[in-house]
């Protein structure tokens, strides 16, 4: 993915791996944490899709979304744009255990909902 903004490979770059130990409110947190980094130029990027259930795909219609995928999708959305603290408790919607089977691709979200959050705590101030 990065190869397309920097053709060059001229950028270092980090990969956080994953604590699945921890709570979503834990990634939350530390999503928080790295906005330090942030403040000193670094770019911090997340990459994947929140709703995330291969087995549930509909091979003969790969474009189009099941009603579930399309409720969890933009209830995702709304928390991520409007409060971004509260992305953990999308672990509450009625469709998160259909759009989310295993936490591996939700979590990344959290990171950057917390450098939303950071970001919005800042603002404020």
């Amino acid at each position: 993915m990065l190869i397309h903004a920097f053709p060059n490979a001229d950028v270092p770059v980090v990969q956080l791996s994953i604590d699945a130990r921890k709570n979503f409110d834990e990634h939350l947190e530390l999503g928080s944490r790295l906005a330090a980094l942030r403040e000193r130029g670094v770019l911090i990027v997340g990459s994947g899709n929140v709703v995330h259930n291969l087995h549930a795909i509909s091979w003969h219609a790969p474009d189009l979304g099941f009603d579930w995928t399309q409720r969890f999708d933009e209830a995702a959305r709304a928390v991520l744009t409007e409060e971004p603290a509260a992305t953990p408790r999308l672990q509450d919607h009625v469709d998160f255990n259909r759009a989310v089977p295993t936490p591996d691709h939700f979590v990344p979200v959290l990171y950057i909902a917390g450098l939303a959050a950071a970001a919005d705590d800042q603002r404020e101030r």
